[in-house]
């Protein structure tokens, strides 16, 4: 998916001084949507992404993952994502194309792949340490996502476990497991997906620590856009009790609707230790199984920053915590275009 204005990109100049105004940690969708804003500002700026070509997380994902929303609902700033023919809700390798064929619409400098290791602060600029080279920039926007720091619960005896275990970011396709018993856990949605995704040809068990609350099955993510929307009017006008929170948690996708209305999508209580051969709940009762899939979440990808308190670093696209729906496509360009404001403020 490179095109020569990647090439160019990541050619690094070892003449160079690197020094930039500022500097974007993380090439997927929010660094992406920072770059777009920056660009309009008129601001000198680079990107940094850890990935060796264009795509974010999305190019990560497993094969079955479709998005809630149609493409006009998912769109980065500026440009409309395409229809995918034939699906009405496009599948991930179409947001990875749609990004890489976005960052060469705005000729977006991304320098990949680049890790970054550390940062220093000085009163007049800050120092960026990277695989590759070092960097100095009066502002750094981190938008690393969580993609690199999958959670799994301390779960006791989860070392004696003999069986295969990996985490969402392991999971492609439901017949690499075709014939096991596979335990799914987590409640959210990639659990309610890969455990629907597995039915087919596995014995699946999901395991949620609290029922699982579904929203109701009209809802996708074109309303969920337009709560978070009236939740951002509803904050500013001093309303903080506002939320999504009560209509559920699981979008009811159309796989998942079947595996549940056929019975197959039965949630099963957490279970309370891992013996060498599966899980055993409180009760004493044991469900042998050949591999568990964590679908427990992420923590933010942030190792590399010690200075959350400086004016100069803004966090971008890390959930709502950093801007109501800033983890989706179509809600970062809020938040990107407001991180962007304050930079510009910030360097006068």
């Amino acid at each position: 998916m490179d095109r020569p204005d990647h090439d160019r990109a990541s050619a690094f100049d070892a003449d160079s001084r690197r020094r930039v105004q500022v500097l974007v940690i993380g090439g997927g969708q929010a660094g992406l949507a920072a770059g777009y804003y920056l660009r309009r500002a008129g601001l000198d700026f680079a990107i940094l992404d850890a990935n060796p070509a264009p795509g974010g997380a999305w190019q990560h994902y497993w094969d079955s993952l479709r998005l809630f929303s149609p493409a006009e609902y998912s769109s980065l700033p500026g440009r409309p994502m395409p229809h995918q023919t034939g699906a009405p809700y496009p599948n991930a390798r179409h947001v990875a194309a749609y990004l890489a064929a976005y960052e060469d619409r705005y000729h977006l400098p991304v320098h990949r792949p680049v890790h970054v290791t550390g940062i220093e602060r000085s009163p007049d600029h800050l120092t960026i340490h990277t695989s590759a080279d070092t960097w100095h920039a009066q502002a750094v926007v981190f938008a690393t996502g969580s993609w690199q720091r999958p959670f799994v619960p301390a779960v006791p005896g989860r070392e004696l476990f003999t069986g295969h275990q990996l985490h969402t970011t392991g999971y492609r396709r439901a017949a690499d497991f075709a014939g096991q018993r596979v335990v799914v856990v987590g409640g959210g949605n990639s659990g309610a997906q890969i455990a629907a995704d597995l039915t087919a040809v596995t014995e699946t068990r999901w395991v949620t620590r609290r029922p699982p609350h579904f929203l109701p099955d009209s809802v996708d993510g074109r309303a969920l856009f337009e709560l978070a929307t009236h939740q951002v009017r509803a904050h500013a006008a001093g309303d903080t009790h506002t939320g999504v929170a009560s209509l559920g948690d699981i979008v009811a996708t159309a796989p998942v609707r079947a595996a549940r209305d056929s019975g197959l999508l039965a949630a099963h209580p957490m279970f309370d230790r891992l013996s060498p051969t599966g899980p055993v709940w409180t009760d004493g009762s044991t469900w042998d199984c050949d591999t568990i899939i964590w679908c427990t979440g992420f923590r933010p990808d942030l190792a590399a920053t010690r200075a959350l308190e400086d004016p100069r670093i803004h966090l971008l696209g890390y959930g709502n915590w950093t801007g109501p729906a800033s983890a989706t496509l179509v809600g970062v360009g809020r938040t990107a275009r407001t991180a962007v404001e304050q930079i510009r403020t910030l360097l006068g």
